[in-house]
């Protein structure tokens, strides 16, 4: 049996909570090209225990929220400069 999908397949089943790990084929799950870089960010004691509390809210650890934030804000970012640049090219 192929256990092959897509990835929007492998999306769409983990959204409706479904198990995606008897798709994997690699358990370590490493993007190829995009090994991780250590960055310090420095903050002030309320700001930590805010996400402290988010992250604990969610389930997820520190480090895991800051990057979801991230990757949320960086997306933002991106579309906002589309438009931009979309308006700007009329």
């Amino acid at each position: 049996m192929d256990r092959r999908i897509s990835s929007q397949q492998a999306e769409d089943i983990f959204d409706e909570g479904g198990d995606v790990l008897p798709y994997a084929e690699d358990p370590t799950f490493e993007r190829p090209h995009q090994s991780p870089r250590r960055v310090s960010v420095d903050m002030n004691e309320p700001m930590i225990v805010r996400l402290d509390g988010y992250a604990s809210e969610y389930g997820v650890t520190r480090q895991s929220l800051m990057k979801i934030w991230l990757a949320e804000r960086l997306d933002e970012e991106d579309d906002r400069k589309a438009r931009r640049t979309a308006r700007a090219s009329r």
